[in-house]
């Protein structure tokens, strides 16, 4: 008890010490600051670098000598906030981290972009428009009211299975939580040992299959493997009393038997994505558990591991949290709505996400702009109660993953020691949800070889990101280093998308060259072509 007293002493002292830095530093700008300004008022104009922040990029906002004092003025209190939370580091680890977001929060609402007469962008659209940019405006926003969200593109950009999702397929299998999708071959021959792809339930599972340029489904198929994807059911009434072993039986479970019926392939290689990377993890050491060894490979796709360290994310969860999301999810139908998670991941980024389409939609007036990642990313889906309390309780707050035999399902105790199944993992430099140093554990979890890769980009652009685009970089060592960041000083930077090494490695681990499997076959026929039906109920 005295060490603990000692230690919160000793961090209250450090905390008030970084305050009274913060206070110097934030009083010594904004003198630099008034002496500037009044040297500009004679005439005096000393030359300084363009804001890096994209909000102020815009030429006006150094031309106009009142709104660049205030764009200066506001960062200045923005630094001083984000320093005066960073101080509270020492107290406790948890309490910096929701003073930070939170902070974060409140300087990004309160900035001078976000308002129409601190905004020179937008009070030169309103002379040159005579205001009809703010009447375009409200009718923007009572359409946005209506709708319950920020549109981040028109609702009409783009058409499910016309302009997104058309890799040509089939749905070989439904039941009351997917349909699964077979591919259809492009090349002559295909590899030996077919690939299943499971999407995170949150979200439709086109974000792999998008437009013919950015499919990771399509990329995959030229490629000369036969690939079959799970599309999650958006939950209704059917499918309310449904728990986690429900959606590993109905999902990656059932899923596997499909696929191995109709290729007569005895292992699959797996890859799962974000919370599909969970539940393909959970199923992989569920079958080493039972001595079922029908997955080949797995491929994880940023997601978690150490939920100790669950980013930005983690401010939502706590046990009070926790208890009033299970509140709202029974008061709600049982389901958590998809607007609601929406709303809690774009929070996440508010400026790129929130603040940007609020001002060029509301106080511009403009129509957002037609991007398929964004369309993807507001069409939400609804997740059933008793499966997201499961993962947010068990996962989130137990962390039961990191420790052998803690979590159960199906009356089996779960050891990720046990998975001696070769493993490829993908996190993403600048991930907001799955942060890449906790996903980093795997090579320590798993008992079978893991390659790790971490790309550049966050938690989709990270992922999405095809050769033929040439973005981007991603990282890899093949050292035996514990510590990520260790890891990562030692690692070789490599231009471009890590989807080449990904379909390399998956070469070497699908045996020989056969002829492509049929679609579907007696027991599983063709039901309907991809993207089939689940993806477009609402």
């Amino acid at each position: 008890m005295i060490d603990n007293m000692f230690t919160m002493f000793g961090g209250v002292m450090s905390a008030m010490t970084q305050a009274q830095l913060a206070n110097m530093r934030a009083a010594s700008q904004s003198m630099e600051l008034a002496i500037a300004t009044q040297a500009r008022m004679w005439g005096i104009h000393s030359e300084q670098e363009a804001p890096v922040d994209k909000r102020f990029k815009d030429e006006s906002w150094q031309e106009n000598p009142a709104a660049d004092t205030l764009r200066q003025a506001y960062q200045i209190y923005a630094q001083w906030l984000i320093d005066m939370a960073n101080g509270l580091e020492p107290i406790n680890h948890t309490l910096h981290e929701r003073a930070s977001f939170w902070t974060q929060q409140w300087i990004d609402a309160v900035s001078p972009s976000n308002f129409a007469l601190t905004n020179p962008v937008v009070l030169q659209e309103t002379a040159r428009s005579g205001g009809m940019n703010l009447v375009q405006g409200m009718q923007n926003a009572l359409s946005d009211m209506r709708q319950g969200r920020i549109s981040q593109v028109a609702e009409n950009a783009f058409e499910v299975g016309k302009d997104l999702a058309i890799t040509p397929g089939k749905v070989i299998y439904r039941n009351p939580v997917i349909e699964l999708i077979q591919y259809e071959a492009t090349t002559e021959t295909v590899s030996d040992v077919p690939l299943l792809i499971i999407p995170p339930w949150i979200n439709r599972y086109y974000v792999m299959d998008m437009q013919p340029k950015n499919s990771m489904f399509k990329y995959l198929v030229d490629k000369g493997f036969t690939v079959f994807a799970i599309s999650w059911k958006n939950p209704d009434g059917s499918t309310l009393d449904m728990d986690w072993d429900d959606y590993m039986d109905y999902g990656p479970l059932a899923a596997l038997d499909v696929v191995k019926s109709v290729t007569g392939a005895e292992r699959v290689n797996t890859a799962g994505y974000c919370l599909g990377g969970i539940i393909e993890q959970v199923t992989v050491a569920y079958l080493a558990a039972v001595g079922d060894d029908s997955v080949n490979t797995a491929t994880f796709f940023a997601a978690h591991q150490d939920f100790s360290d669950a980013g930005d994310i983690s401010v939502f969860i706590s046990k009070p949290e926790v208890l009033f999301l299970e509140w709202l999810m029974a008061v709600s139908g049982g389901y958590l709505d998809g607007k609601n998670m929406a709303a809690t991941f774009n929070m996440l980024r508010s400026n790129d996400l929130l603040w940007n389409y609020y001002v060029h939609n509301y106080l511009l007036g403009k129509e957002p702009p037609a991007f398929d990642l964004l369309y993807w990313n507001s069409d939400g889906t609804r997740v059933p109660g008793r499966v997201h309390s499961f993962l947010i309780r068990e996962f989130f707050l137990e962390n039961k993953l990191m420790e052998s035999n803690s979590l159960r399902v199906k009356d089996v105790a779960i050891d990720l020691g046990k998975i001696e199944t070769p493993s490829y993992a993908v996190a993403t430099k600048n991930d907001h949800i799955v942060p890449w140093r906790g996903a980093f554990n795997i090579r320590e979890l798993h008992g079978g070889p893991v390659r790790f890769i971490l790309s550049g980009g966050g938690h989709i652009a990270g992922i999405i990101n095809p050769p033929a685009a040439n973005k981007r970089a991603y990282w890899i060592n093949e050292g035996e280093d514990v510590d990520p960041d260790e890891w990562f000083e030692g690692a070789q930077k490599h231009e471009g998308s890590w989807w080449e090494d990904w379909t390399s490695w998956l070469n070497d681990h699908s045996g020989g060259e056969i002829a492509p499997p049929s679609m579907g076959n007696e027991q599983h026929s063709p039901i309907m072509n991809a993207p089939g039906s689940y993806v477009l109920e609402n």
